[in-house]
């Protein structure tokens, strides 16, 4: 899509002398790299009355709800911060990107690019679901934000932006755990392997389950039970771990005693399926668009894990449900 074509963001001080302009508001980690954050701020000089203007690029943690930051009393945390001097202007600036060409042209002569390089180790934007009670407010949330403000500060404006996850393009094979129990009465057990083709999928993916059970006992397996489970550590400001069921599917299949299983089975965790689910983790949400379930973290070597503020892994569980007691086996996957 042509950059002339994109839709623009834009936001403006209250006496509209600085206004600052994206092309977009989400900015991918591809984990080797993030995408550059690339815009325009559009300054009227008659208004600055000699004073500086500068912009900065910040990733925040944030505890607590909307209403009690308006008294100051939510926590909040500025993980990295960047800033630079737009006006007048210093030094030179990097060639300009067609986003920001395209951009220029809105401003007119008014017009002063700005890049910013985002750290491949800082978080993707996360928040905890609130409850539907809860409508406009923040449980937890790991962000970023643009702001522009003039110096000394007296006119500001800001822009919330998104860093989100990319999957990586090498996916590996996707794990295998297996289990066997042994009940009274008898003295042989059933066996459960489960597994996936792979350690990822994308929102929305069908994910196969693979089944395998080998039912030695006179006993019969009468339903297969699968559940997702999402798990949220947030490590910033205390350690909390946080467990929520997001998918359970229950299928019908007899095994009789002294036979075999092999059979796939597809399920699809969605977060539509668990809107009302308070504390679940989702993808950075800009103000009421949709997102996704959280996507897993991604830890590379030497990353510092107290820097994410908010880590998230899933599990996928396979239960089996025998005629007088119950097989669990556990794998896990992103």
């Amino acid at each position: 899509l042509s950059p002339s074509l994109c839709r623009v963001y834009k936001k403006t001080s209250g006496n509209e002398s600085i206004a600052l302009y994206l092309g977009k508001r989400d900015f991918v980690d591809h984990v080797e790299s993030v995408d550059i954050v690339d815009g325009v701020i559009k300054v009227d000089p008659a208004e600055l009355e000699g004073r500086k203007v500068w912009v900065y690029l910040a990733c925040a943690f944030r505890y607590g709800s909307d209403d009690l930051d308006v008294i100051g009393l939510s926590f909040r945390k500025d993980i990295w911060v960047k800033r630079m001097q737009i006006y007048p202007v210093v030094g030179t600036n990097p060639a300009n990107t067609p986003m920001q060409e395209a951009l220029l042209k809105k401003c007119g002569d008014q017009g002063h690019p700005f890049t910013f390089t985002i750290d491949t180790n800082l978080p993707c934007s996360v928040g905890l679901q609130p409850a539907p009670e809860d409508a406009g407010k923040i449980i937890v949330y790991s962000d970023g934000f643009l702001a522009l403000f003039l110096s000394p500060v007296r006119d500001t404006c800001r822009l919330i932006i998104r860093k989100i996850q990319f999957a990586p393009g090498k996916v590996g094979a996707g794990p295998k755990a297996d289990i066997s129990k042994n009940f009274m009465m008898s003295d042989k057990p059933v066996h459960l392997e489960a597994s996936i083709e792979k350690e990822l999928y994308f929102h929305g993916d069908p994910i196969p389950v693979n089944v395998k059970i080998n039912n030695e006992t006179t006993k019969v397996v009468k339903k297969i039970k699968i559940t997702v489970e999402q798990t949220t550590e947030v490590l910033l400001y205390q350690s909390d771990k946080y467990s929520k069921t997001v998918l359970t599917e229950e299928f019908a299949e007899e095994i009789k005693g002294e036979s075999t299983l092999e059979k796939t089975f597809t399920v699809i965790p969605l977060l539509s399926n668990n809107k009302e689910k308070r504390g679940l983790a989702v993808d950075g949400r800009l103000k009421d668009e949709d997102t996704n379930l959280a996507s897993t973290t991604i830890i590379r070597p030497g990353m510092d894990k107290g820097m994410q503020g908010i880590m998230v892994s899933y599990k996928i569980k396979v239960n089996l449900l025998v005629s007088s007691g119950g097989l669990l086996g556990g794998l896990t996957a992103r």
